[in-house]
């Protein structure tokens, strides 16, 4: 079988770029490293998180449709960031309460027993998470 050796980059269709990139910058602490503005008037920006590789691209089409995300189509259901314990995850509500972020309380995963969760939404309504393995 072939090899595949990673992730390379996760894109996700937002409505505004100019609304999205600054909220990933300052709530996740993300950093823009490149743009693609295509002739065809589609908008890509392309992001690179603190302490990983993956790069995450956020795109704009010109003629998406402006409803909010919806998990319950088909497509990307959440996007999971890894963090390092439960007392990051901890150090992650006060940053998000700071930047005024609506977000869930702490909780075990029901799915992954041993592990504790963060979710909110990003302005297009995209569901992330922040993920803790408990030590």
């Amino acid at each position: 079988m072939p090899t595949l050796t990673g992730v390379h980059h996760v894109a996700l269709t937002v409505t505004d770029v100019d609304r999205s990139v600054p909220w990933y910058e300052r709530v996740l602490g993300f950093s823009t490293i490149g743009r693609d503005d295509a002739d065809s008037g589609r908008r890509k920006v392309f992001l690179r998180g603190p302490g990983f590789g993956i790069t995450l691209t956020l795109v704009q089409h010109p003629d998406a449709d402006r409803t909010l995300f919806d998990e319950r189509r088909p497509g990307l259901d959440h996007l999971s960031f890894s963090v390092p314990n439960n007392e990051c995850l901890r150090e992650w509500t006060d940053r998000l309460t700071e930047h005024g972020v609506t977000f869930s309380p702490i909780t075990e995963e029901q799915s992954a027993p041993g592990t504790e969760v963060i979710a909110m939404r990003d302005p297009d309504g995209i569901q992330l998470v922040l993920w803790a393995r408990e030590v």
